[in-house]
């Protein structure tokens, strides 16, 4: 197996407080894997740490071997990490197509004055960024909404486009806060759906989500922090069945552990 990401050690303070201490874990080239924990655990500014929003105060974040320690959010981008947000951040203004097609831009080898002057190799790009903006769609079940004004739509209509724009940047790693959040139960299993042809198409997943019934069925790999330190990993049945993780987050009822899948 290779690490497409590793934690080294890292760690970050915000005065006195320790919001992640000495934390290591990888995520393997292909797998979905999840990062759970209470409340407050510190799972967001992992996130946070990773795509260069905070730098860690100690230890090292790896990408496909490269340390990328504190590197600019644009430059982790262009390297092949790209996130969703725990609240949806959608161009108002913008139908679903534009959205979408926004989130391509990034990969744009053209500068904005080819643009401005309609130059053939720019009206190409462009071209091609519409064929690849349309294709995606298709395969989340968008291609119906591509006119509409993406805040104008139902909340897990807009969920799906937010992820539509992060794959449009074509990741090699995704990172999806809270996915499932606001989700009902059909849209949550459409999801499932949604996470594993997003791994079956190349690209790695990693996940916060509080949704067990996502966490449980859709991860190869599951890593568990309480007060900002790893408390546990392993596969879904290891989980939930460490003693730790129930006491900490699943319940100390163990057959409420069971089941939450």
């Amino acid at each position: 197996m290779s690490a497409l990401l590793e934690l080294q050690g890292a760690g970050i303070s915000f005065g006195g407080l320790h919001a992640v201490d000495d934390l290591s874990f990888a995520v393997e080239k292909g797998h979905i894997v999840a990062l759970i924990g209470p409340n407050g655990a510190g799972k967001t500014t992992v996130f946070n740490m990773i795509t260069g929003v905070y730098r860690p105060t100690k230890g090292k974040v790896c990408f496909q071997g490269q340390e990328i320690t504190g590197w600019q959010p644009h430059a982790i981008a262009r390297a092949g990490i790209m996130r969703t947000f725990q609240t949806i951040r959608l161009f108002p203004a913008m139908s679903v197509f534009e959205n979408v097609r926004a989130g391509g831009h990034l990969r744009a080898q053209q500068y904005w004055w080819q643009g401005m002057l309609s130059l053939p190799a720019q009206r190409r790009e462009e071209t091609a960024l519409a064929e690849r903006t349309h294709e995606i769609l298709c395969k989340l079940d968008l291609d119906r909404f591509a006119n509409e004004p993406a805040t104008s739509l139902p909340y897990g209509v807009q969920r799906r486009v937010e992820l539509a724009r992060t794959l449009a940047a074509e990741p090699k790693l995704v990172i999806l806060d809270e996915p499932a959040a606001g989700l009902n139960d059909a849209e949550s299993s459409a999801l499932n759906r949604t996470i594993f042809g997003i791994r079956d198409s190349g690209i790695t997943v990693l996940l916060v989500e509080h949704d067990m019934n996502v966490v449980m069925n859709v991860t190869d790999h599951i890593v568990v922090i309480n007060f900002g330190r790893k408390i546990a990993e392993g596969n879904a049945a290891a989980i939930r069945s460490n003693p730790q993780v129930i006491e900490a987050y699943l319940g100390r009822d163990e057959n409420e552990a069971e089941n939450v899948t």
